[in-house]
């Protein structure tokens, strides 16, 4: 069986011309799960005029941060983002420009483009989120299959399931999706763009593939 492809470009539009370019020959869950050390080799790269830079974590200075939230390096954080109090970033994530997360939401071991918000108590871990992606409240992406001895994740491409060699890895969710308010995408989802998961609902590959 040949390897799963995915051309990032597909489902994000902007990939190419955003700093993960060089990447671009890893599979996207490989990308995920060597996020610490991409955001690493991107933080030395930064226009240090323009960030405030703590340790390993970057805070663009036209960014809000509230008091309370917890940022956790290596961390990238764009242009005129909104960090609320109580949202906790951690495990490697880079975050392009007019993102917001709000109280409660948790971004781990991610990449998120451009005008995404995690409106409020959601959790996204291991996954790489597309420009104007939107997740309503207590929405999540789970990243770990707890419910079986086997944790390697599986993704589904056209009708197939194909290994990752991942346990812990959680969506690619193209451009303009809209998650709504306490969905579920388990582990190893693909959102093609402009794709909708309705609220309370859940969205899971691998029952879908036969």
């Amino acid at each position: 069986m040949s390897d799963p492809v995915i051309f990032p470009n597909e489902l994000i539009a902007t990939f190419e011309a955003s700093p993960l370019a060089r990447w671009r020959e890893l599979a996207l869950w490989e990308l995920t799960s060597k996020s610490e050390i991409v955001v690493r080799q991107m933080l030395p790269e930064l226009i240090v005029t323009e960030f405030n830079i703590c340790g390993e974590v970057a805070i663009h200075k036209t960014a809000t941060v509230e008091s309370g939230a917890v940022l956790k390096g290596p961390l990238i954080i764009g242009p005129h983002c909104f960090i609320a109090a109580g949202a906790y970033l951690r495990g490697g994530n880079w975050v392009a420009e007019h993102c917001t997360f709000g109280p409660g939401a948790e971004l781990k071991s991610s990449f998120v483009f451009s005008g995404t918000k995690l409106a409020h108590f959601n959790f996204v871990g291991d996954s790489i989120l597309g420009e104007d992606v939107n997740l309503e409240a207590g929405s999540i992406i789970c990243n770990y299959r707890n419910e079986r001895q086997n944790k390697e994740v599986l993704v589904r491409i056209g009708t197939k399931l194909h290994r990752t060699g991942c346990e812990k890895f959680g969506a690619i969710v193209g451009d303009n999706c809209r998650i709504g308010a306490n969905a579920v995408l388990a582990p190893g989802a693909i959102m093609r763009s402009g794709a909708i998961v309705r609220r309370a609902s859940l969205l899971d590959d691998e029952l879908q593939a036969k």
